[in-house]
């Protein structure tokens, strides 16, 4: 028996995940979707870039990606766009950026000098990554947790970014971590435990500002951006310390609830 009228339905569901209408839909309902490929392609082609050896870019591509990241959901969520077809899109763009570009960028930089133990860690890291992904996904209709609202264990963008902190020393000129693979190897792999972990992590929908203080979080912001455009991986490598102290505060204050 042919499969066309099952490939026909399947086709039919498609369309009606991305747009409802099969004749015609809003192009602003695909705007979040080509967010996600735009972020997609960054984190694809950093793995180019890593083979040419060219790691400021391939670095620059996946920050690109992981600022992305955050754009495609809340666009969704705004044009009432959002779908199960984009949300597995995006998850399966978080994999490859977040997932396997960073796994491979850490393997070429550092890893390739220890292949057999590098390569554990790498797949150590992309699997931590993966589950994290899945278990984001079985959850995300789950009601919110209690109290403040937060992320359980490290988002897999915080992840690769994590991830990328031995890059970001090296390249700042800080510290020559491609001299010491075994302890960036065990470094990645407690990247991918905090991914995994149930360690509460910070969300953006817990912060509030007060109003007679937005003038001076909007100045900060400026002085962030400012210190990226002229000492990016500095800033970047100095943002990864102060997230980890966060998640070492975090992980202290939960400590009774693991006895």
């Amino acid at each position: 028996m042919s499969d066309e009228p099952q490939n026909e339905c399947e086709d039919a569901a498609l369309e009606d995940e991305i747009g409802g209408d099969r004749v015609s839909m809003p192009i602003l309902s695909l705007l979040p979707n080509l967010v996600t490929l735009i972020g997609l392609s960054a984190g694809l082609t950093s793995i180019r870039y890593v083979l040419q050896e060219n790691y400021q870019v391939a670095a620059a591509l996946l920050v690109v990606a992981a600022l992305i990241d955050g754009l495609d959901g809340l666009l969704a969520r705004k044009l009432n766009a959002a779908s199960h077809f984009g949300a597995e899109l995006d998850s399966l763009s978080d994999f490859l950026c977040f997932g396997v570009a960073p796994g491979i960028f850490i393997y070429h930089f550092t890893l390739h000098s220890v292949p057999g133990l590098g390569w554990v860690f790498v797949l150590v890291y992309a699997l931590s990554a993966c589950l994290r992904l899945a278990r984001f996904n079985v959850s995300r209709n789950a009601p919110a947790p209690q109290g403040v609202a937060h992320f359980v264990g490290v988002p897999a963008p915080a992840g690769a970014m994590l991830a990328l902190f031995p890059v970001f020393l090296a390249l700042a000129g800080w510290f020559e971590t491609r001299e010491w693979p075994i302890l960036v190897a065990i470094y990645l792999g407690g990247v991918g435990v905090l991914m995994i972990s149930r360690v509460p992590t910070p969300s953006p929908k817990a912060i509030n500002v007060p109003r007679n203080r937005a003038i001076w979080v909007l100045m900060g912001v400026a002085v962030v951006v400012g210190a990226l455009a002229t000492r990016p991986w500095a800033v970047l490598a100095l943002l990864c310390v102060i997230y980890l102290a966060v998640l070492l505060r975090q992980a202290w204050a939960r400590r009774s609830t693991w006895r």
